[in-house]
């Protein structure tokens, strides 16, 4: 599809500049034979009249005819010669633009198939889930009230399942399309840290997991909500993936233009080979051999690389396997 588009563009991109070229083309061919025609003819009547003291043997008919057709012949082909060779170039020039002008359509079109098609294999996990609890429940001759708070219990996770992963899905779509709408203010990063830290506090508690702050009297230009959001993701996730009593360190500091956010806890790590792919929407790295069991969609980062792209920021991070992983979010203070 992409390269009968490329086609088109770059033949559209032809037909413009071959249609200026050569109408460029015939306005210097008419002037110049026409500025040469009238040149010769002036000597001409100088000759005829005496001016250039002789006069040339008589002869029927105008002087210069075939100078002035050779000279119409040699504009001619070097006029021919020139948009030949910017056809060419223009030819090669354009393929190139219009693939260069086509890529990052083509980019978005293939990840919108890529999350189409990844988001329909998630959501198709808890459907497939409620659909064969009740199609079990219904096949049941009689069915206990501990059996039916069971199943509807099951339900209700699969369909918590499906609300969370359809609010990360909305989260996604309006920071892609929607970024430049959040409205900055100045807010003070420790009671923001703190707000964040709390909205985790339940589930480090129900892992004996200790989450220290540490931070400065520092303000950052930034959208509260999807401040929070942000800290969120990376706190949940890292809560996640450490192990009962374990421990999670948060701080902020500054310089004159930036403020650093390092999350770091003592989890599980990850693996070399999955560290480019964390970012990646649905992704989830293996923790087949680690005794962390975590849920989710692998919705979570992707989402916050979307906020950190509206802000302008930039994150690093370093893990090791069975050591921990600390991500490292960069933010300019003022927001330009």
């Amino acid at each position: 599809m992409f390269h009968s588009a490329r086609i088109k563009l770059t033949a559209w991109y032809l037909a413009i500049i071959m249609t200026i070229s050569l109408s460029f083309s015939m306005i210097v061919y008419t002037r110049v034979t026409s500025d040469v025609q009238g040149r010769l003819v002036v000597i001409e009547n100088r000759l005829r009249s005496g001016e250039l003291g002789f006069r040339p043997p008589s002869r029927p008919g105008p002087f210069f005819i075939e100078e002035i057709e050779d000279t119409r012949r040699r504009v001619l082909w070097m006029l021919i010669l020139t948009n030949g060779l910017i056809l060419i170039f223009s030819g090669v020039a354009g393929y190139f633009l219009a693939g260069k002008t086509l890529e990052p359509i083509e980019v978005a079109l293939q990840e919108q198939q890529q999350f189409i098609t990844d988001a329909s294999h998630e959501l198709r996990t808890p459907l497939t889930a409620l659909k064969t609890s009740m199609e079990v429940a219904l096949r049941g001759q009689k069915m206990s009230l501990s059996e039916a708070h069971e199943v509807i219990a099951s339900n209700l996770e699969d369909v918590n399942s499906l609300q969370s992963l359809s609010d990360r899905l909305l989260s996604l779509a309006h920071y892609q399309t929607n970024g430049s709408s959040l409205i900055f203010k100045p807010l003070p990063v420790t009671e923001t840290l703190e707000e964040a830290v709390r909205k985790v506090k339940f589930l480090a508690k129900a892992k004996e997991i200790e989450v220290n702050l540490k931070s400065a009297d520092l303000t950052l230009d930034a959208d509260q909500e999807s401040f929070i959001e942000l800290l969120v993701i990376f706190l949940d996730n890292a809560v996640k993936y450490t192990l009962a009593k374990g421990s999670i360190n948060v701080s902020a500091e500054a310089d004159k233009k930036h403020l650093y956010l390092a999350i770091a806890d003592s989890g599980i790590g990850i693996k070399s080979e999955d560290l480019p792919h964390i970012f990646d929407r649905f992704f989830r790295a293996d923790t087949s051999r680690s005794k962390a069991e975590t849920k989710g969609f692998g919705l979570g980062l992707s989402l916050a690389k979307k906020i950190i792209e509206s802000y302008h920021g930039d994150l690093d991070m370093v893990s090791k396997v069975g050591s921990g992983t600390t991500f490292t979010l960069k933010f300019p203070l003022k927001h330009a």
